[in-house]
Formats: C-alpha cells, structure tokens, sequence
C-alpha cells in the first residue's frame, strides 16, 4: 500500500505554527502525519533549514503547505526529494532571481501603511489586523494580534531560489479575493504562472482562520490525487 503522505505546514509572519490549529485536527483524524514548521523569521535560509528538519521528523512523502511568507519556504524547501505536493495558501512564490520583496511591489497591498520597523523587526500595529484578518472575529483578531510575531525587518529581501519545483511538482493554490496582505493580483500572477489548481475564495489573508472547512478540502484533494 502506498503509505498516506506526511502534511508540513509553513507559516507566514506574524505568525507560527499555531495559526494552523483550526484544520490540523481534522487532517490527523484522516490518518495523516501532520506536524507545523516553527521557524523563527530571522534569516530566509535558516527558516528553510528549519523546514527541511521539520521533514526529516515526520519523513516522506511530504506536502507542504505554505501560508503567505509561507510559500517561499516551501517553493525553496520543494528540492528535498520526498516532497510531493505544494499547496499555497494566499501565498508568494518567487522564482529563481527574485525575493519577494520584489513580487509584493508590483502589487501593493493595505497592510504595509500599518507595520512600524523597531529594534530590527517588522510589528503589525494593532489596526493591521484589519487587513490581515478582517473576517474573523474582532475577539479572535486581538488574539491574532497578542500573538503576531515579527519578522526581521530585511526577511523579504533575503530569498534565493534555486529553481522552481512547480515544474515536476503538483500544485495547488487557494486564491483569497478579500486579502489586503499579499494582494489578490499577485496570488493570481503567481498561481497561474506555476500553473496551479486554482480555489478561488471570498476570505481575507487567513482563510484556515476563517474557513478552514475550505483549506481542510483543498489538502485533503492534494493528498488523494499524489
């Protein structure tokens, strides 16, 4: 028997692993190994090291999943050979030569007019989470906001593709038409360019916040076509 793949989740900034938490359950009761990539949003290459030991705990075949900075971890992490699947979650995706810095301006999005650089990293002020995660609950947005993490504030510029694994690897693309993070003509740029399964959905920059039902199905039709 083919053995059920392993599920990796990568989280964008400010955030961790626990923003996930909403669809993980239902994916282990499924059968599924699932573990969450705790990375610490200081340098782009230790992150995607940490992505890889991630991998190296639950073992292959792997599908990982990429939420907003999220997917460029996974695009970079897609060269260890037992991943499977990529599935971005209103994700960036740069190609060899770019950072995703570059990617988010062509298209500019609302959240950035409510980050403050201090002490080295980038803070989402309190009213970012208007633009971030405006769907939710005002009481689950200021627990969002209690528990952001930020980034370095140069973590965007860092990124160095080596090549693209869309090419060999299947992948998927929940597209959010509400996000005000990573705009949606970037998702919609990006997804088609690695030729994804586009979802098209009216979320803001947090649907497994939101609906995860809607991310639940998504992976778990990932996991059923590797």
């Amino acid at each position: 028997m083919t053995p059920k793949s392993k599920i990796v989740f990568c989280h964008g900034i400010w955030a961790d692993g626990s923003c996930f938490s909403k669809v993980i359950p239902a994916l282990q009761a499924d059968g599924h190994e699932v573990i969450a990539v705790q990375y610490g949003l200081d340098s782009f290459e230790e992150d995607v090291a940490t992505v890889i030991r991630t991998i190296n705990r639950v073992g292959g075949p792997v599908i990982l999943v990429g939420h907003s900075y999220g997917g460029a971890t996974i695009t970079a992490a897609a060269s260890d050979e037992r991943v499977v699947g990529l599935v971005y979650i209103a994700a960036v995706a740069p190609a060899v030569g770019e950072t995703v810095q570059e990617q988010l301006d062509k298209y500019p999005s609302d959240i950035f007019s409510r980050v403050e650089v201090a002490d080295g990293r980038a803070w989402m002020l309190p009213s970012g989470t208007e633009f971030f995660a405006g769907d939710i609950s005002e009481e689950e947005q200021k627990l969002v906001w209690a528990t952001h993490y930020a980034p370095v504030y140069d973590l965007f510029h860092q990124q160095k593709i080596t090549k693209t694994p869309w090419d060999t690897i299947p992948s998927w693309y929940i597209l959010c038409k509400q996000d005000h993070t990573v705009h949606p003509d970037l998702q919609r740029w990006v997804s088609k360019r690695m030729g994804a399964k586009v979802f098209e959905i009216e979320s803001s920059h947090v649907p497994m916040l939101s609906k995860p039902e809607i991310v639940i199905d998504v992976i778990r039709q990932a996991a059923a076509s590797i």
